[in-house]
């Protein structure tokens, strides 16, 4: 059993990205639970909070079939000690929301060096950062997303990601997000059925399927290997849909959300249909 849905928006409040989903056949979403480009937010309200577990109930949402996704603003590895606390701080309170809401899982960009510090240096912070916010919080796992690998980001490489694994004490509760555009751009082939079949092998000798939580289904604009992060609608970028009918009928991804970010809201509907689909 696979679950699709896209990343829909929480205005009006996170109850209401329930109802998004819903609007568009998923059977899993995104959301973010609190403006992703600020620090600080307005805690949750009571009846946000219950407004949320009730929808996700009424609709059939398991906490497993949702993706949060944190701030874009939080730097895991930041070289300077007053960026990493307050990326600190702001990481906790995104966990301790997710909490709230009765969430499983959350999603996030792993750090960036800024051509300060080494990159294990940056991977050991990350890892640091994570184990700080497990040992405050219960139930929420860290999902950690590749990137595309632009300007000083890591995680655009599967040994990154199986680096920060390595380092993070309670392994029970960290795990991967694949966006297939980011591995793309970041030099894994998935244009024929083949090559992204090895790309997921490759996945699975690095990482472990065991650790994939997530995936974000995207296109890209953006050339292969260019490091360049620009998701596009399926089979309309130079990934080419081979690789979605590919990803929807490996076993190895099965009981997890598969999330769309692609460009066109207005077709995430069709989108959906179109991979519900390729199972057969």
């Amino acid at each position: 059993m696979k679950y699709l849905g896209a990343h829909v928006s929480a205005a009006g409040g996170p109850d209401q990205a329930v109802l998004r989903a819903v609007e568009i056949g998923a059977d899993a979403f995104a959301l973010f639970t609190k403006n992703q480009r600020q620090w600080k937010a307005k805690p949750l309200t009571d009846e946000a909070i219950e407004a949320f577990r009730t929808a996700c109930h009424e609709h059939g949402f398991a906490p497993g079939q949702i993706l949060p996704h944190d701030s874009y603003l939080i730097n895991l590895g930041h070289p300077d000690a007053e960026g990493l606390e307050k990326s600190r701080a702001a990481f906790l309170d995104e966990f301790q929301r997710c909490e709230q809401l009765g969430l499983s899982l959350l999603n996030f960009h792993p750090g960036s060096h800024l051509n300060k510090i080494s990159e294990s240096e940056c991977l050991t912070r990350i890892a640091d950062s994570i184990n700080r916010v497990l040992a405050e919080t219960r139930g929420v796992t860290a999902v950690i997303e590749n990137t595309a690998g632009q300007g000083t980001n890591l995680g655009w490489r599967f040994e990154h990601l199986a680096e920060i694994i390595e380092q993070v004490d309670d392994k029970s509760r960290v795990g991967v997000c694949i966006d297939t555009c980011h591995a793309f751009a970041a030099g894994y082939d998935l244009r024929t059925s083949e090559t992204c079949a090895a790309t997921l092998d490759e996945l699975g000798k690095v990482v472990g399927f065991e650790y994939l939580r997530g995936m974000h289904l995207n296109d890209a604009k953006s050339a292969f290997a260019s490091r360049v992060d620009r998701h596009h609608s399926l089979g309309q970028g130079n990934i080419g849909l081979d690789a979605f009918t590919t990803i929807m009928r490996d076993p190895r991804i099965d009981g997890i959300p598969l999330v769309l970010e692609t460009i066109e809201p207005a077709i995430w509907a069709e989108e959906i249909a179109w991979l519900r689909a390729q199972q057969h």
